[in-house]
């Protein structure tokens, strides 16, 4: 699927908007007053949630996107606007509603464990004035999108009054509406372009528990009638997803398997991939499986992440390009790795040229993912290996040892470095432990004194096996005297 013309699709987002704060420090003693921890804060930062994380996505694929919604008029409405803003997002459809606070979630994370969670909200309906202002600017700059989403956190700004309103606004303009919702009344999508319930809330909205294909088949069955909408995307997890169509005929969309790091905000990213695959011209049956791909890869993520224009090009299209999913910049993985630790997650790393793989690296990554949750694999650039190993080398180059390493279940992050550079790779990563093979000594490891002043460790695993990358070569240049040479990447 050519997904390049979502960059161009311009894309209404309406919803309810709220600040999602995260609080890290540690916890070291218990309160005095009552049996509860005492939280030195450390440091604080705030996130778009809910309907804005909807609009985080698509800006992420590089959507021109319009948001419309509801916030409060004080300090943290100003932080909503400015996070949206520092993301191209319009947000001229925003209203500053007196007297009604912003909603905001605070999430207080002691060391790696979730402690507390505090919102500040409220869910009585918005102020009809402040409909009406809504729907107003929303018929003015209609005809200028190409699709219309509906982020559902039943917060009181999508009341069925304003639900009806603007999906007729929608139909009026021959605009598709597509809506992720909340709570078991659908009746209130009805007319919806299409409806994206999971699977707990399409059993909910059914009253009928879905607990094979036949209870699935006739839940979805029945919202499409009793809801009066159009067509119905159940989302099933690691089942995948299944379309029905307005003749009750179906699509099951496979889940692609892999790690799974963290499910928030994968219903927020199914949502604004279908909205840009619809308003491309995809057919819905094309869309949902694009949609799938992108819940495949943030879900893998950790925290409310949003998927990449490449990334998604790569899931799409697994056998074709360079790109390698697991494959992260050191900035960016370092962002990852500090997530990781902070929700408690043991990183192990290890480091090599890993030019023609045998058993012995294998043995080494399948040993070293066993010493913790999460596998880095830092790996020579072509020109620290020709400096480390001499003329002809590497025999494999840098684009296709990345792609070899990222088919392995046992690799978690790829990270690429270059000759004498490894110290910025460990210092990025800070591993619990760092492994190499029991034919190094401890002090032999490059980086062992950094790993061991950042709190970490060395260990050497025992590998039996005597194939060496080198040997390997040598063998294949004794075995064609006449090619004394083995040309790179050949």
């Amino acid at each position: 699927m050519d997904i390049s013309g979502f960059a161009d699709c311009r894309v209404l987002v309406a919803g309810d908007l709220m600040l999602d704060e995260y609080v890290w420090g540690e916890a070291s003693r218990i309160s005095p007053e009552a049996p509860v921890p005492v939280v030195a804060v450390k440091k604080d930062n705030y996130t778009a949630g809910g309907a804005g994380n909807v609009a985080n996505n698509l800006a992420a694929l590089g959507a021109q996107v319009l948001m419309t919604g509801i916030i409060g008029t004080g300090e943290y409405g100003r932080r909503l606007l400015d996070l949206f803003e520092n993301k191209g997002i319009d947000t001229r459809g925003i209203i500053q509603e007196k007297g009604r606070p912003t909603t905001r979630k605070t999430r207080v994370i002691a060391g790696s464990q979730h402690v507390l969670r505090i919102d500040r909200e409220t869910a009585s309906p918005v102020l009809q004035n402040t409909h009406d202002r809504v729907l107003s600017f929303i018929e003015s700059c209609i005809q200028d999108v190409d699709i219309v989403l509906i982020s559902d956190y039943a917060k009181g700004f999508l009341t069925p009054t304003f639900l009806s309103s603007l999906i007729s606004l929608a139909d009026k303009y021959k605009k598709p509406s597509i809506a992720d919702p909340k709570g078991r009344r659908f009746s209130k999508y009805s007319g919806v372009s299409l409806l994206t319930p999971n699977q707990k809330e399409a059993a909910l909205a059914s009253g009928i528990e879905i607990s094979d294909k036949n209870s699935l088949l006739a839940a979805g069955k029945k919202l499409l009638k009793s809801a009066d909408i159009k067509r119905l995307l159940i989302t099933r997890s690691s089942e995948g997803m299944t379309l029905f169509h307005p003749d009750h005929t179906t699509c099951d969309i496979k889940a692609v398997a892999r790690q799974v790091f963290d499910v928030s905000g994968a219903g927020d990213t199914v949502l604004s991939v279908l909205g840009l695959a619809l308003a491309s011209r995809f057919s819905y049956e094309e869309s949902a499986k694009c949609a799938n791909a992108a819940a495949g890869i943030v879900v893998g993520k950790v925290g409310t992440a949003t998927v990449t224009t490449d990334e998604l090009k790569t899931a799409l299209s697994p056998f074709s390009g360079s790109n390698v999913k697991k494959h992260k910049s050191l900035d960016n993985l370092s962002r990852e790795i500090t997530v990781l630790k902070e929700k408690g997650k043991k990183i192990v790393m290890t480091n090599g040229c890993f030019d023609l793989l045998h058993a012995g690296h294998i043995m080494l990554f399948s040993a070293s993912k066993k010493m913790g949750d999460v596998l880095v694999v830092a790996i020579d650039d072509d020109e620290s290996i020709r400096q480390i190993k001499g003329s002809g080398r590497p025999v494999i180059g840098l684009t296709e040892r990345l792609r070899v390493l990222d088919a392995l279940d046992s690799i978690d992050y790829l990270t690429v470095f270059s000759k004498g550079k490894i110290d910025d790779v460990i210092s990025a990563v800070r591993p619990d432990i760092l492994t190499k093979g029991s034919n190094y000594s401890p002090d032999q490891v490059t980086g062992h004194e950094l790993v061991e002043k950042y709190g970490g460790e060395v260990i050497l695993i025992p590998v039996s096996e005597k194939t060496s990358s080198s040997g390997i070569i040598n063998h294949i240049r004794k075995m064609n005297p006449e090619n004394g040479k083995i040309k790179n990447g050949k």
